[in-house]
């Protein structure tokens, strides 16, 4: 019974609750606890860990975890740390405030004499991410000094540095400690990974898959709805040439053959302007439906 336990990694920190969310609309429910780093999930066969993401490749690398999700960015910094390797499994494109790439900017103070990375020559560069930022400096062939940031690396400059390398959706909070991003070191994303010794096992593994399966296709109904509609035989083309897909309408004969039901997939953004259209082209019974999952 033992080894029909999957050892699963949740990230502590910014990602916990986009990813307790995502895991709930894949059907996985997920109960946390401010005592506990250990969460309770709705299977029997996953025990869940909270990790910080930051160490969650090296759990999962060293073994203590079968797998786990982290962003590419914290993958990438243990490989350049240690050379180890994990395997990605999923690559699941969300972040904490939406489902989007983070990106890793080098910014500097907008009063700075720094405009590009090569002003940066002999700089202190302070940051979270030192490996990969020391890598991205070497590429260029430009010395500086990276230092390790313990957090709040936004208020380092000018004083403490001439520069950072941090992690931003948007970039409002680099602009409103007025700094200016010079360049993009890193883009990332959370990815699903596992150990080699995991994959090993057919169990494991097919657990793996699958959990990967439904994370996927949550995420792939994000911003989507379903829509359902009667219409008459004879306005059906006028209705398709309206209605966008995720491939093609499925069309389904009624008991009245001079009818038929339309269902498709769209983005949530377009419905308001969609369902108008769709009246004055002669459809009825239209209904929005939301969207859970979509396997591709």
């Amino acid at each position: 019974m033992a080894d029909k336990i999957l050892r699963l990694g949740i990230p502590k920190g910014s990602l916990q609750d986009s990813t307790i969310q995502l895991f709930a609309q894949a059907g996985f429910n997920i109960y946390t606890s401010s005592r506990s780093y250990f969460p309770t999930i709705d299977d029997p066969e996953i025990e869940c860990t909270l990790i910080r993401a930051q160490e969650m490749a090296r759990y999962v690398s060293d073994g203590a975890l079968d797998a786990g999700l982290t962003g590419q960015d914290w993958i990438a910094e243990h490989k350049a740390t240690t050379g180890n390797t994990v395997a990605p499994i999923a690559d699941l494109v969300y972040s904490k405030q939406s489902f989007r790439k983070v990106r890793w900017v080098l910014a500097a103070p907008e009063d700075s004499r720094y405009r590009t990375p090569q002003d940066l020559a002999g700089a202190t560069i302070a940051t979270e991410l030192v490996r990969v930022t020391e890598h991205y400096f070497e590429r260029l062939k430009i010395p500086v000094k990276v230092e390790f940031s313990w957090g709040a690396t936004e208020v380092k400059p000018p004083r403490l540095a001439d520069a950072i390398v941090e992690a931003t959706e948007t970039g409002s909070t680099l602009r409103a400690n007025r700094l200016r991003i010079i360049d993009t070191v890193i883009e990332s994303n959370p990815q699903l990974i596992a150990n080699n010794s995991s994959l090993d096992s057919k169990w494991k593994r097919t657990k793996i898959e699958n959990i990967a399966l439904l994370l996927r296709a949550a995420i792939e109904a994000q911003g989507r709805v379903g829509l359902m509609l009667n219409v008459q035989r004879s306005n059906l083309d006028h209705v398709i040439a309206i209605l966008p897909a995720l491939h093609q309408p499925t069309v389904a004969a009624l008991s009245d053959d001079t009818w038929v039901a339309v269902t498709t997939i769209i983005e949530e953004s377009s419905v308001r302007e969609l369902i108008p259209k769709l009246k004055a082209a002669q459809a009825e019974g239209i209904v929005e439906y939301p969207l859970n999952k979509i396997v591709l």
